[in-house]
């Protein structure tokens, strides 16, 4: 049990109701062969699977340590240490979704992970505040957005207060749990939901709920960075996701009116060079 983990990837982020992993990985850390011959029923399970995988890979690989993971991130396991959970969202998905996921589980590489717990992080992020940002500066895979953290994570400036500030704890926190209730409740997961949220045809009333949750969400975001004329307009409907569609074939999206994203997004941009040039 100390060597053997749950393991979770980008697709079982979006599918499980309670993002939950369905496979276990044997992850020895950065163990030595002699510490990793303390478990000898492990070690002759990666002998027998990963060493002859190891030997017919490239050099670098190849002379890699058998037992240990190629190109683990153990900045990632620092950053993490001493967090229950972290913030991780699928690289590449037809919906920014983020959900709050044990450290303890091994995160495999089609997930973007941060090294965040707080309910503000989850509210600032979800919000289509950080999705203007991202959907602006990721790139894209077909109609899917493909979230690189250099790009939409590394150069997103969030809210001064987002650590401390109790309105954007308290409706993550809300927003969070109300989505789960309807994921476990339906046995859905992430891509089915949005995929509701974002259909105009679909009236659930707990839906309906979500997306004024939502709303909220992205008001509180907006007043936390001061914005409150723009926090009173953030009114979503539904439009077609390419602007040039006439609407009538779809896919369509619950977002703001394209001259209220444009604002958001150049106020953002604003505000990164701002903080640039101060060197913050």
């Amino acid at each position: 049990a100390a060597r053997i983990f749950p393991y979770l990837g980008g697709q079982e982020l979006n599918a499980s109701p309670r993002q939950e992993p369905t496979r276990f990985v044997i992850d020895f850390g950065e163990a030595t062969l002699a510490e990793a011959a303390a478990f000898p029923d492990l070690l002759a399970i990666a002998e027998a699977r990963v060493l002859p995988e190891r030997r017919r890979k490239a050099a670098d690989v190849a002379r890699w340590p058998w037992w240990q993971f190629w190109r683990a991130r153990p900045e990632l396991r620092a950053a993490t240490r001493g967090l229950t959970h972290v913030l991780a969202l699928a690289d590449t998905s037809k919906h920014l979704a983020l959900a709050r996921v044990p450290a303890t589980y091994v995160l495999n590489k089609t997930l973007v992970v941060l090294a965040l717990d707080r309910p503000g992080a989850f509210c600032v992020l979800q919000s289509r505040v950080h999705e203007a940002w991202a959907r602006c500066f990721g790139s894209s895979m077909r109609d899917d957005l493909r979230y690189t953290p250099s790009d939409c994570f590394e150069t997103f400036p969030l809210p001064i207060d987002w650590r401390t500030c109790p309105r954007l704890a308290a409706i993550g926190e809300c927003y969070e749990r109300a989505r789960g209730e309807w994921m476990v409740g339906r046995g859905e997961g992430l891509t089915a939901l949005y995929n509701r949220f974002h259909d105009p045809e679909e009236r659930a009333p707990a839906i309906a709920r979500l997306r004024a949750l939502h709303e909220a969400m992205d008001r509180a975001v907006l007043a936390a960075y001061g914005w409150d004329e723009l926090a009173t307009r953030a009114t979503a409907e539904f439009r077609p996701l390419h602007a040039e569609d006439d609407g009538r074939r779809g896919p369509w999206r619950l977002r703001w009116p394209q001259g209220l994203h444009d604002e958001v997004l150049a106020r953002l941009l604003a505000l990164n060079a701002q903080r640039a040039a101060a060197g913050g």
